[in-house]
């Protein structure tokens, strides 16, 4: 793809399906060199990218994941693992609000003859983007839905509030959770715009401050039969399963994405601008000992979290690859790939963590202006990390090896 491309917001969408797995993932690298541009001072701004997500629309990431069958690219799990890896290095908030959108195209891939998939693939196909929320705040406990759908005549009728609607504020369909009149769980996909729906960008969180992770209210939205349950998989536990290990590896992906990001602003900020301490033995930064040695660990921990992201994607792959074929060891191969996303997170979180401080290791108190804007790694990091919380995933993996207990893992829960 050509720099002119790369920036025409009119890239044409004919055809654009046809684009190879190769081809898309050939313009990663100018992709995301266009979606660093400027990052740092949006975040500073808290200025949403919404024509960085025009402009993705068309580049065959947002549809990298849709099976052959279904006439898309036929990525795999790990190709899309790494596009999540390579634009968090550019921008953690764009990345990070894909969540939703990448976790709707695994439900195309985990069943490509389902109704759903046959439904919308020509639809992501053509650039439309997934998200969605289904967690409310204010509530007596934990996962308590509030939201209700009642039936109106030969339609239904959708209010309340949701949180955390990462991304949601630039997709073109929205899915909500909620329970029907008898108390039931159910679930509906609307396109964004329908009448009722207001998305607003109102996350105040420390960090992660331009994924969009702000509310929704739902005042008496209406809905059609067929929007009822949309997301469905004959895959049954097994995709949401799968699922809730993709989606927490979605945001450890992101956290190495940042700390890509910590190591290109180490080097380039002891190469161009830092300079040594008055009590160096170096006349330069960059011949200093301790800022080679911070960078160096940096180094280390980003090729180490590189590792453990790229392995918990292969083990996805492979739990993907027997979910579609209905294999016989399934259950045993999902879990497998469950065990090594908990066993990840938790030394992730750790080396991210450490990393992102480092990065002040590598000159004086000009590292910390907030022109440079080097602290939002940290809280970038700080604030992923609470989502999947690593202390729980101890305990759970714990509980497991000693006691055999898998309810967490059989569950699928997602945090």
């Amino acid at each position: 793809m050509s720099t002119e491309l790369l920036r025409r917001s009119d890239f044409p969408q004919s055809g654009a399906a046809a684009r190879t797995r190769e081809d898309i993932l050939a313009d990663l690298p100018a992709i995301t060199a266009r979606v660093a541009e400027g990052a740092a001072e949006r975040e500073l701004e808290g200025r949403l990218p919404h024509e960085l997500f025009q402009f993705l629309r068309t580049t065959g990431l947002t549809w990298l994941r849709v099976p052959k069958s279904l006439g898309g690219p036929g990525g795999s799990l790990s190709d899309q693992v790494e596009v999540t890896c390579a634009l968090a290095a550019a921008d953690s908030g764009i990345a990070h609000a894909l969540r939703g959108h990448f976790g709707f195209l695994e439900s195309l891939a985990l069943d490509p003859e389902g109704e759903t998939s046959r439904r919308f693939a020509a639809e992501v196909l053509a650039g439309k983007l997934f998200g969605g929320a289904h967690m409310e705040v204010g509530t007596p406990r934990p996962n308590m839905i509030r939201t209700t759908l009642r039936r109106e005549g030969d339609h239904y009728r959708l209010s309340g509030q949701k949180y955390y609607a990462t991304g949601a504020i630039f997709a073109d369909y929205t899915s909500f959770s909620a329970v029907d009149e008898e108390g039931n769980p159910t679930g509906v996909m609307v396109p964004a715009d329908r009448e009722g729906v207001e998305i607003r960008d109102d996350w105040d969180g420390m960090g992660q401050r331009l994924s969009a992770s702000g509310s929704v209210f739902l005042d008496n939205v209406r809905i059609e039969p067929d929007e009822l349950n949309v997301i469905r998989t004959a895959a049954g536990p097994y995709a949401r399963r799968h699922n809730a290990a993709r989606a927490q590896l979605h945001l450890m992906a992101v956290v190495a994405g940042i700390v890509r990001n910590v190591l290109a602003d180490a080097v380039s900020y002891v190469q161009g601008q830092a300079r040594s301490a008055k009590h160096s033995a170096s006349e330069t930064a960059r011949g200093d000992h301790f800022v080679q040695l911070a960078v160096g660990e940096i180094a280390a921990a980003s090729h180490t979290i590189d590792t453990l992201i790229a392995e918990t994607a292969r083990r996805l792959d492979a739990s993907a690859a027997a979910i579609v074929a209905r294999a016989p060891d399934v259950d045993e191969v999902v879990l497998a790939a469950q065990l090594a996303n908990s066993k990840g997170q938790i030394m992730i979180g750790r080396l991210a963590l450490r990393a992102a401080e480092q990065l002040f290791d590598t000159g004086g108190g000009s590292a910390t202006s907030r022109k440079r804007n080097f602290d939002r790694h940290w809280r970038n990091v700080r604030t992923l990390c609470n989502h999947n919380p690593a202390l729980l995933r101890g305990r759970v993996l714990g509980d497991y090896y000693l006691n055999g207990t898998r309810d967490d893992f059989d569950e699928g829960r997602v945090f």
